[in-house]
């Protein structure tokens, strides 16, 4: 089965030695998206919901990339610096999937990557 990897420079470039997306038959994984500026590599907001609206960009830049969108999202994994985010976080993280959501993990963590409040990873199915 041929694996293809994805990059765009609509998303924000690796920080560490992974890549953006792989495509294993029907499906794409994405590794987790924090909220960066694809062209300056900076942090954008300093709130959930300004930090969690670029987190989502993020990853549709790189379901289009794949061919794909929010609604073949089949899981995601969410976390969070801090669950007393968990209501602003999911008002921004339900815009971008409509009405159809997808499974979902959500946990609390320690600390993310340059100290910011959200990282979201997804699967999408890409099959017919």
């Amino acid at each position: 089965m041929p694996i293809k990897t994805i990059a765009t420079d609509q998303a924000p470039g690796a920080i560490g030695p992974y890549v953006q997306g792989k495509i294993v038959g029907d499906f794409l994984f994405a590794s987790g998206q924090i909220p960066l500026d694809p062209k300056t590599g900076n942090i954008v907001g300093e709130t959930i919901t300004e930090q969690t609206q670029q987190v989502m960009k993020n990853v549709g830049a790189i379901l289009a990339e794949a061919g794909t969108d929010f609604n073949h999202v089949v899981k995601t994994t969410c976390f969070l610096s801090d669950m007393t985010n968990f209501v602003p976080f999911n008002t921004e993280y339900a815009k971008a999937f409509g009405v159809e959501f997808p499974a979902r993990s959500a946990v609390e963590v320690a600390r993310l990557p340059k100290d910011v409040l959200v990282e979201v990873e997804v699967i999408a199915y890409l099959g017919k």
